[in-house]
């Protein structure tokens, strides 16, 4: 553990998951390509003495955007101001935050594509000339000023790359990568120098163990371990496979990462619509959820995981989803001839 993990952790509590961020290259694990990708682009970039051009990173949640965000600042040697889309909510908020940059800083938007249409507009200019073009006035007697900017890198990151307008998507002039999910042995390499810096002795098989059910993700993950060694701690427990099971078990996180709810619209759609197909709003209704929370929170992993299929005609549960809940995989129809 570094120095700087030590004291960040020591500082307060609140400083924990910034503890666990890589704070270099070596030790930020997976994304071989965009890792390779981002070198070549920055090492180009300081080599004619250039300003590195804007990024859009995009992916879903907890794969480690903001980390790389961080990791690029410091690979640049410049200072990372960061906010989020829903945080600007005005053209001044945005004029205000560019106008306050200094040569070579990096703004980093999290969540760009909740950007309002008209906030967007303004970046356009900001991103290709390095000018904000601002309206003083309105009517007749309006006029626009333009102010210039430092040079300045802009990363943006989202989990909905499909909300950002095609205009402001091409302007990331220096590349769109999307982040992948993590394989077992990626999470287990993660885990083990989270393991270290939270100063927590675990087995081998117990990262093993939290990494099948972390959903291929990092964040789930730290999350995981975290917990797991809070309970171990309270009932004076090893941190061995047994202590992780029955950790895992009071959150009601299964072998595959499932929580309640994901079983729960497995379970729907297998005993009261017959394993489906069923639309999204029957679904909501039956569990008495939110569409949105099913749609873009639970359904994306249960797919992934090979549970859950959607068709034209409405989601349907697979023969994996059956046995994943414990029950029988009902049989074709016979045809009558």
């Amino acid at each position: 553990m570094t120095q700087t993990e030590k004291q960040a952790i020591e500082k307060s509590p609140r400083s924990l998951d910034q503890a666990l961020r890589p704070d270099s290259w070596e030790q930020y694990v997976g994304q071989p390509t965009i890792k390779e990708n981002l070198r070549i682009l920055l090492t180009a970039a300081r080599g004619r003495n250039h300003q590195a051009e804007h990024i859009l990173l995009y992916g879903p949640p907890g794969l480690g955007k903001t980390t790389l965000a961080h990791l690029i600042t410091k690979e640049i040697g410049s200072s990372l101001r960061a906010t989020s889309g829903p945080a600007i909510e005005r053209v001044g908020d945005l004029a205000s935050i560019l106008t306050n940059l200094s040569p070579g800083d990096v703004l980093f938007i999290d969540e760009i594509h909740r950007l309002n249409r008209t906030i967007e507009e303004v970046l356009y200019p900001a991103m290709e000339a390095g000018v904000l073009d601002i309206v003083i006035g309105k009517g007749p007697a309006a006029r626009t000023v333009q102010l210039e900017l430092p040079p300045f890198t802009l990363i943006a990151a989202t989990t909905r790359i499909s909300m950002l307008s095609a205009p402001l998507r091409s302007r990331f002039s220096g590349g769109t990568f999307r982040l992948q999910y993590y394989s077992e042995d990626e999470i287990v390499e993660i885990l083990r120098r989270s393991a270290k810096i939270l100063n927590i002795k675990i087995e081998n098989d117990s990262l093993h163990e939290i990494a099948r059910r972390s959903r291929a993700t990092p964040r789930t993950a730290n999350y995981l371990v975290k917990r797991a060694r809070d309970f171990a701690e309270v009932n004076e427990e090893a941190l061995d496979v047994k202590t992780v099971k029955k950790a895992l078990a009071l959150l009601e996180i299964d072998e595959l990462g499932l929580n309640q709810t994901d079983r729960d619209i497995l379970s729907v759609i297998a005993e009261k619509f017959h394993g489906g197909p069923v639309g999204l709003k029957t679904i909501a209704a039956a569990l008495s959820e939110e569409e949105a929370t099913v749609e873009e929170v639970n359904e994306p992993y249960l797919m992934q995981a090979g549970l859950l299929e959607r068709t034209p005609r409405g989601r349907v549960i697979t023969p994996r989803g059956y046995e994943h809940i414990g029950l029988e995989v009902p049989r074709a129809p016979m045809l009558n001839l």
